[in-house]
């Protein structure tokens, strides 16, 4: 059965940057297994297929799958699905747009807001299903980490920033490191990580590190992430796990009632800049609400014949 497919690259406005997606439109007919090779196969750091949705109003329901397995929920094929699925239904149009579309997606439905400009590449922005909350319960060996991340133990923590486990969807350790030099001289060890670092819902976390500032000039954080479980060896763009990163910055930099626009970046390291944007708003204290966004390019179509 041929079925069309597009690669895009995600949290990045021109080809070959960013966080490249693999989009199946046609996933009716495919068994679990069957994604979860011909994910294998794409060999990306998520690759979606599309189905029909159980709900009318929505747009599509999503099925997200890493090269090693399923998430529930993930910000980059977010993104990329819901501007892939408006350029696909709004080809040759010339306006411009701006749509609303609802992807369910395995942690819930999820919002998403798509902008297309002609000559522009797309934008769009999503609600978090899930607020970011903490797993405290974690006991952390801080010489381990510090192993594992190849930097010293005294390079981990800024400010009042510690370790900790957070989970807006997808559970994720976030290490804050002292600087961007220590970000940048990381040499993950996946043997050493899977020994220290703590299972969560059942899974091993992957490792998301950070700091503040970024190359970037409007950069307000600098990030890594590598994933043994996700059989992702290091991703250039990682949504679910700013979106995780939203209750450590409210939770150790205290914000303040009020709409908090910032920009995280990530894939420096590896060639691929991504630009994750990230909107924080804040009331009596509390996170009422968070969005992530980003722009995407279509770099590729093809016909799988499977």
């Amino acid at each position: 059965m041929a079925r069309d497919y597009a690669i895009y690259d995600v949290f990045t406005d021109h080809k070959l940057a960013g966080n490249p997606l693999a989009v199946i439109f046609d996933g009716i007919g495919l068994s679990d297994q069957a994604m979860q090779a011909i994910a294998a196969e794409m060999n990306l750091s998520e690759t979606v297929f599309i189905l029909p949705a159980d709900h009318a109003s929505h747009t599509a329901r999503i099925r997200i799958f890493t090269p090693g397995r399923e998430l529930p929920f993930a910000g980059h094929p977010t993104v990329g699905s819901a501007i892939a699925l408006a350029e696909r239904a709004y080809h040759g149009d010339a306006a411009s747009m701006d749509i609303v579309s609802v992807l369910e997606e395995t942690v819930g439905p999820v919002r998403c807001a798509v902008r297309v400009r002609p000559g522009e590449a797309s934008f769009a922005e999503f609600d978090l299903p899930r607020l970011s909350a903490s797993h405290p319960e974690h006991q952390l060996d801080r010489q381990g980490l510090a192993d594992a991340l190849s930097v010293k133990a005294s390079a981990i923590g800024f400010e009042n920033h510690l370790p900790m486990v957070w989970s807006a969807g997808v559970p994720f350790l976030l290490v804050p490191l002292h600087d961007l030099a220590s970000v940048e001289s990381v040499d993950f060890d996946p043997q050493l990580w899977e020994r220290v670092a703590p299972l969560s819902e059942g899974r091993l976390t992957s490792a998301y590190v950070y700091c503040r500032g970024g190359v970037h000039h409007a950069a307000r954080f600098h990030a890594r992430m590598f994933s043994p479980d996700m059989g992702i060896s290091e991703d250039p763009a990682t949504g679910s796990a700013v979106a995780a990163l939203s209750g450590a910055i409210h939770h150790f930099d205290g914000l303040p009632d009020g709409h908090h626009p910032m920009m995280i970046e990530q894939g420096v390291e590896m060639g691929r800049p991504s630009f994750i944007h990230l909107q924080v708003d804040v009331k009596d204290g509390e996170i009422s609400r968070a969005r992530i966004g980003g722009q995407a390019v279509r770099l590729a179509t093809g016909i799988m014949e499977l």
